[in-house]
């Protein structure tokens, strides 16, 4: 992309550019499907595998089970009227439209993950009156929801609960586990569970289409188009790239690194200047980067910098949508 053509559309509207943004993706994934071909509606009678990445998070489920570090939390703040029967009956839709959300998973005979749906959307939004209550109990039980741990086998693997602190203040906590949800899907869920509930309440049928395909018929596409040459030649190339790096960073901290990682850590917010933030962005803009990817080379700077080491390896979170159906 030109620098001039990088200009136009930072100038852009965020309107505009958030229009422009979708076009390109919905081409992206047009030509995407094109060449990777169209994804088929599977057979529900016969078991299913998991898609590379659930068979990842089942794989250290079995290593870690009961461990709440692949737990995925959101909390939305309601305020005003709010009819919690409805509200309910908005979020067992959601899990009825997508099959995942109502999914376990299980080992066959040969000891291998398979998905098994459940028919029936399973689904209870517990509620806890906290009137009288201070402010900070509602966040108290939204951090301990988050941290109870799933059984995979077992299910469900989605729970809601919803805070009432005073007629019109609630806050409603959804916890998915990571195999059946990612950042992006929890935004769509409030997104659906939103319209739903506006349309429940108005006594209106479901708004929304139904879904040409679900994410079991991803998994088995991904593992019929990703195997043989086209597998071998991306395990390749990553273990040519990984090949002698570090196993962990060596930083000079003043605890000694445990001998079993227990997954606690902890979040430090830094409020970067205006001023600095903008020349950052332009800097991105000028090498052809995103403000991410230059925010996250000054990190490995000083990471490479504490720790005296040349390499340094960054687990970077990413959606991994490159298919307009998923």
């Amino acid at each position: 992309m030109s620098n001039e053509l990088s200009k136009r559309i930072a100038n852009l509207s965020p309107e505009k550019r958030a229009e422009l943004l979708k076009k390109m993706a919905a081409q992206k994934a047009v030509a995407g499907n094109s060449v990777q071909g169209l994804i088929p509606v599977q057979d529900r009678s016969r078991p299913l595998p998991l898609s590379f990445a659930q068979q990842r998070l089942w794989f250290i489920d079995q290593l870690q089970p009961g461990s709440p570090l692949y737990n995925v939390p959101m909390a939305v703040r309601l305020e005003g009227a709010l009819d919690v029967d409805v509200l309910e009956r908005a979020l067992r839709e959601v899990v009825r439209r997508h099959e995942v959300l109502r999914t376990t998973f299980h080992e066959d005979a040969s000891g291998q993950p398979v998905q098994v749906v459940s028919p029936e959307p399973v689904l209870t939004l517990e509620r806890r009156d906290l009137t009288g209550s201070s402010p900070e109990e509602a966040w108290r039980l939204a951090r301990e929801a988050a941290a109870q741990p799933f059984q995979l086998a077992k299910g469900p693997l989605l729970r809601a609960l919803l805070l009432t602190s005073a007629p019109g203040e609630h806050l409603l906590v959804v916890v998915v586990h990571h195999i059946v949800s990612d950042g992006w899907s929890m935004t769509l869920l409030v997104r659906e569970v939103a319209l739903l509930y506006g349309a429940f309440a108005r006594g209106q049928p479901v708004p929304l289409p139904p879904l040409g395909v679900q994410y079991a018929d991803f998994g088995v596409w991904q593992r019929e188009w990703l195997q043989g040459p086209r597998l071998e030649k991306q395990l390749d190339y990553w273990k040519q790239q990984l090949a002698g790096v570090p196993s962990a960073l060596e930083l000079p901290t003043d605890f000694p690194r445990p001998a079993i990682r227990d997954g606690r850590g902890a979040r430090h917010d830094v409020l970067l200047p205006r001023e600095l933030t903008d020349a950052l962005k332009a800097l991105a803009q000028q090498e052809g980067a995103s403000l991410y990817m230059a925010l996250l080379t000054g990190w490995q700077l000083l990471m490479a910098r504490y720790s005296g080491q040349e390499d340094v390896t960054v687990g970077s979170p990413m959606a991994g949508r490159t298919r307009g159906e998923v």
